[in-house]
């Protein structure tokens, strides 16, 4: 057994000794929408006790409603799908540091916040997907996406969406801010139609035609190569091919879904034993397994939908950088005219 195992071993044992013994209730307010986290939470009460309540609503949303709520807030924890939304919750201070070593030590430095106000739990790659039938040679990087070779033939989301936000944003942190304006110019050049749609709906374009290539986070891929999805049958998915973009570069954009502990939390040690609960190998395995995602916690095995995917070498990029840039890129996508 190697130091690494060995370290992460123990540190997943002790937070089964932490929430073994603890009782009581969590109030959760999670812009997490997936069915597939039932199981995590169900986990989670046998194991502990525990009784989860549930808020659900966009991140936003909630975080304006934490604010509302002020000291009277009963949210012991705030789950989101970005950690943009977690950034922007510190700076309405709605979260509190916390004291976790578990958490600390399991969950990679640029995966989590400085001062331990939030923590990332699960990932999932923004990568290129094409038609294989009308591309020969796809994109090998964001860059590429601007190149005039592809007018016409590109499909992505709108820019009030946060993955095409924290994407933008990632190109400001590796390439700049002037270059990321042109880079964005070029790819709204190249659009096949306007924005629209979720990330299924930009690879349903390559199977209906309307796009040769699409942008997309690979768990929605993944999640049609493990089960049947409406658009997306096997055969039509044999034509679509897909790479992990900046390979020779910064790597793999990573979107992070993670989570922190309410600023006024009634139930304070409840809500930290659920984020180390989150981080322990159950848990990470099951953010792969039952939603296609990639574990945030290095050397948990990762389902077959997933592995199908193939490796790759990621962005390592902090994201509290990403988040900060957020603004920028907003305000990018207003000038060069991304709806």
């Amino acid at each position: 057994m190697t130091t690494r195992t060995c370290f992460v071993t123990l540190a997943v044992a002790a937070i089964t000794a932490t929430t073994a013994v603890a009782e009581g209730e969590l109030n959760l307010y999670s812009s997490r929408h997936y069915d597939t986290d039932e199981r995590l939470y169900s986990d989670f009460t046998e194991a502990t006790g525990i009784t989860i309540n549930r808020i659900e609503g966009k991140a936003d949303e909630l975080i304006e409603r934490m604010k509302a709520e002020g000291a009277n807030s009963p949210a012991d924890i705030l789950l989101t799908v970005d950690t943009s939304r977690l950034e922007r919750a510190k700076d309405a201070g709605v979260l509190q540091s916390i004291e976790s070593s578990a958490l600390e030590d399991l969950i990679p430095a640029n995966l989590q916040d400085e001062d331990n106000q939030w923590f990332g739990f699960s990932q999932r790659a923004r990568i290129i997907f094409y038609d294989k039938s009308d591309v020969t040679s796809p994109p090998k990087s964001y860059v590429d996406l601007a190149d005039p070779a592809f007018k016409g033939q590109v499909c992505h989301r709108s820019s009030s969406n946060v993955y095409s936000q924290t994407l933008l944003a990632s190109v400001i942190a590796n390439h700049g801010e002037e270059a990321a304006k042109g880079w964005a110019q070029g790819v709204v050049d190249n659009f096949a139609r306007d924005p629209q749609g979720g990330d299924t709906d930009q690879l349903r374009g390559l199977v209906s035609g309307e796009c040769d290539i699409s942008i997309s986070n690979t768990y929605y891929f993944a999640r049609a190569i493990r089960k049947e999805v409406d658009g997306l049958p096997a055969d039509a998915r044999d034509n679509i091919g897909w790479v992990f973009p900046a390979q020779n570069a910064e790597g793999a954009h990573m979107n992070l879904s993670g989570g922190g502990v309410a600023a006024n939390a009634p139930n304070k040690e409840n809500a930290i034993a659920f984020l180390e609960y989150l981080a322990s190998a159950q848990a990470q395995q099951y953010f792969s397994a039952g939603n296609d995602e990639y574990p945030a916690v290095p050397g948990v095995a990762i389902s077959p939908s997933v592995a199908e995917l193939g490796l790759f070498r990621p962005d390592d990029l902090d994201a509290t950088t990403i988040a900060n840039n957020v603004p920028k890129a907003q305000a990018i996508f207003n000038e060069v005219g991304w709806e």
